[in-house]
């Protein structure tokens, strides 16, 4: 199979050519600018384009499928010609789904928790010996690439995403799957530039559960009013499964799964859910409790998602990919809740369209209270970059609703502030889906006065 991917340095483009290449297909690919890890990685298997930027003289008769990144647009050159070719073209959920139509699909869906929920998984089956496919939205420990496709597999694990999946393919990722084993772990409103109503995002979830195959199973969480009783008025032909927050109990800032008492690397109700979600998958896929239970107590957690950077004392660092305001309130709440003998600095990063929004923003009210020190960070070049109407300080105090909250748009300054806390019993919490102001985490982690 010759195969060309136009935007191919996008974080699933890229990984999804390296798979394609270890399958054995022709892998050729095209992008206007392709960053650090990506380059890299792509370089390393001789996938990355030698010129930057698109040529139509790229995309010939011979090519057997064109798959399209979310980068490209409408008016691209080489997509222009594919089409004019009446060349095969994918946007990538779309060839996920080719690839493992034959396959046992297992989804998962939710405004939070996917990559951690997917992690679990894969961790699982992998600790068994199971063979399987997969898509995941993170580097994982263990994991050469976020995607993995063969042709023996029998069972392709995949993270849906509902944002849209591609410039010519306006359906949200998740749709385009259709899965036999589903999971939603919450609804939360995001992506309102695709989005503008809590309803209309909503609804992707309602879509999602009829694109669910026939018989198939749905998994979600009850605690989640929004998502219950939005699994409680389908129709569709599924065998809904509920979960909850498992029994467990917290000794020494360790959380460990009762009646086996099992240590966790993982802690937080939200974390706990993922847990319980990933057990009732893998239920479905042949490994019982016992099972689970012996190998997600290794579970070391997915990249940037409470990530423990240091731990020096009785302090703690740690970067997580909270940005949205279900994702930030509870990630707070689950360090907090984790170390009660500790204060918590928690810092977070707003930069993406729907966080920048002014109505939006409103969203984010009380999600920082639980911090004895709320921190929010603004590149004030991002709004210029957006072309977005600039926030104010107290736009930022009046939307969280908290007065003592501290704003920054200045990166060395926020740096600056942070190294001159003294963090005696003090966990430092950043939090950002961007990148953390620029600031080298490990290094500022290393110099913070823990005494």
């Amino acid at each position: 199979m010759k195969i060309h991917l136009i935007a191919i340095g996008g974080a699933a483009m890229h990984n999804l050519a390296i798979a394609l290449h270890k399958k054995g297909f022709a892998v050729t690919g095209s992008d206007d600018v392709v960053y650090e890890p990506s380059k890299s990685r792509l370089d390393k298997y001789g996938l990355l384009p030698a010129e930057m930027g698109w040529d139509e003289s790229r995309i010939t008769p011979d090519i057997d499928a064109i798959i399209l990144g979310m980068h490209a647009r409408v008016d691209n050159p080489e997509l222009l010609k594919a089409q004019e070719l009446g060349l095969k073209i994918y946007s990538y959920p779309a060839y996920i789904y080719e690839q493992s139509k034959d396959k046992i699909r297992v989804v998962i869906g939710g405004s939070h928790g996917k990559t951690t929920i997917t992690s679990m998984i894969l961790h699982v089956l992998n600790y068994h010996q199971k063979e399987f496919d997969y898509l995941v939205g993170a580097q994982l420990a263990g994991f050469d690439t976020m995607v993995k496709i063969t042709d023996t597999a029998p069972i392709m694990v995949i993270e849906g995403d509902e944002y849209l999946a591609s410039p010519i393919d306006r359906r949200p990722k998740f749709h385009l799957y259709h899965a036999n084993i589903a999971v939603i772990s919450g609804i939360a409103w995001d992506h309102i530039n695709v989005f503008p109503t809590f309803a209309d995002y909503v609804e992707q979830f309602s879509k999602f559960i009829d694109t669910i195959t026939p018989n198939g199973k749905l998994i979600y969480c009850e605690l989640d009013e929004e998502l219950k009783k939005t699994v409680e008025q389908s129709t569709a032909n599924v065998v809904k499964i509920p979960y909850g927050i498992p029994a467990h109990e917290v000794e020494d800032g360790i959380t460990y799964l009762l009646p086996q008492h099992t240590a966790l690397n993982v802690f937080g109700d939200h974390n706990l859910m993922n847990l319980n979600a990933a057990k009732q998958v893998c239920a479905q896929l042949g490994i019982n409790e016992e099972g689970f239970n012996a190998a997600i107590g290794s579970f070391a957690g997915a990249a940037k998602r409470l990530e423990l950077i240091s731990a020096v004392n009785q302090t703690n660092v740690y970067k997580d990919f909270a940005h949205s305001p279900s994702k930030l309130k509870a990630t707070i709440h689950a360090v907090k809740s984790q170390f009660t003998d500790r204060k918590l600095v928690a810092f977070m990063e707003l930069h993406t369209f729907s966080s920048l929004n002014k109505e939006f923003l409103k969203e984010y009210k009380g999600a920082m209270s639980d911090a004895d020190l709320a921190i929010v960070y603004i590149d004030a070049k991002t709004f210029e970059q957006k072309k977005m109407q600039p926030l104010t300080e107290r736009d930022i105090k009046d939307a969280f609703e908290d007065e003592k909250l501290l704003y920054f748009d200045n990166a060395e300054q926020l740096e600056a502030y942070l190294k001159r806390l003294n963090y005696q019993s003090t966990n430092l919490l950043m939090m950002s889906s961007g990148t953390y102001a620029g600031l080298d985490l490990p290094t500022l982690a290393t110099g913070l006065t823990t005494k």
